[in-house]
């Protein structure tokens, strides 16, 4: 019988064990050889470099999602009015701005 003891490719221990019918004669104490294996120290690995190949189609998508998405041509006078305390808003925008935000 043999046991062995490692995991993947560490190496491990390999124990024979002899039972006393096939070692000794019979009447005598029982036997017992372990013999203890080393893996190879020399064992070759092959390693692949690892390639990544982007389409244009990547390309495009990652230039999309980094561009902002904000119309600064819009933001910026709006920015400046808030700033410079001139920029009012008709109570009547506001009451229809909320009233359809309710509805739907």
């Amino acid at each position: 019988m043999s046991i062995s003891n490692g995991i993947g490719s560490l190496p491990g221990l390999s124990n024979s064990v002899t039972p006393a019918s096939q070692s000794a004669p019979a009447g005598k104490d029982q036997q017992v050889k372990t013999t203890a294996v080393s893996a190879p120290t020399t064992a070759k690995v092959n390693q692949a470099a690892d390639q990544a190949v982007i389409s244009s189609t990547s390309n495009l998508l990652t230039q999309a999602l980094s561009a902002s998405d904000v119309r600064l041509h819009k933001v910026l006078p709006l920015q400046q009015a808030i700033a410079s305390g001139s920029y009012n808003v008709a109570s009547s925008d506001v009451a229809d701005k909320i009233i359809s935000s309710i509805t739907t």
